[in-house]
């Protein structure tokens, strides 16, 4: 694992963009995206650039359930306002929410992922070390899965809706096989209340209780922190 440490999120969006770069100029075809507040800088970086996604496929890591693609707190919704209206791609890829059948969507969802396969993804990191929505206990041979919220990711996803009740209580996620398929990982962390779960992923025991300590085994991991993120590694 590769560690890079920069002073505050803007420096570490910088950075990361200039690895997407890298990464896009001698071929690189599928790009794994993120949402939440870690990535926007980065993905501001994107749409402020040259680059052309246009010949590219993205493949996000999850969706809430039962929030339609228009819905404005939906990840899809989050990522045409952030990205995609700007900057097209050949094709985008989230998980269907309002699908009838949840478990044939996963099935699908995870043939795209091996038709797509994914050259770079990125990803934020939970208080709890948690990855996508794969939280603590999630079996390092998941694939894509339906997830039911744990109450505190839903207690913290509440601040963004009206009422209590709105808050989705499931969502789909690409499960943590599906995450290590992708060639190179780079992972984002800022603030100090990230600390604890940046210090378990990097040195902590590889368990299943702390989802991110699996990117310990693969073999192509760069890690951006800030100094409050990183003051723990």
């Amino acid at each position: 694992m590769r560690i890079i440490k920069v002073k505050n999120k803007a420096e570490g969006s910088k950075a990361a963009f200039k690895i997407l770069q890298e990464e896009i100029e001698p071929g690189a075809k599928t790009l794994g995206l993120a949402t939440g507040s870690t990535p926007l800088e980065l993905y501001k970086e994107m749409r402020e650039s040259d680059l052309d996604f246009s010949d590219m496929v993205s493949i996000n890591l999850d969706e809430y359930v039962g929030l339609s693609a228009d819905d404005k707190q939906s990840y899809a919704y989050f990522m045409k306002q952030n990205l995609f209206a700007a900057k097209p791609f050949k094709k985008t890829y989230l998980p269907n929410g309002c699908a009838v059948d949840l478990a044939k969507e996963t099935a699908r969802y995870d043939q795209i992922i091996a038709k797509h396969p994914i050259d770079l993804q990125i990803l934020g990191i939970g208080r709890n070390a948690h990855i996508g929505f794969n939280e603590p206990g999630t079996a390092f041979s998941s694939q894509t899965h339906l997830v039911d919220l744990t109450p505190s990711t839903i207690t913290a996803n509440s601040r963004f809706f009206e009422k209590a009740e709105d808050v989705p209580k499931q969502a789909i996620s690409m499960g943590l096989a599906s995450i290590m398929s992708a060639k190179m990982i780079l992972l984002l962390a800022f603030g100090e209340e990230k600390a604890d779960a940046v210090s378990a992923m990097v040195h902590g025991p590889v368990t299943e209780e702390i989802p991110a300590s699996i990117l310990q085994t693969h073999p192509n991991v760069i890690l951006i922190v800030d100094e409050k993120a990183g003051a723990g590694i």
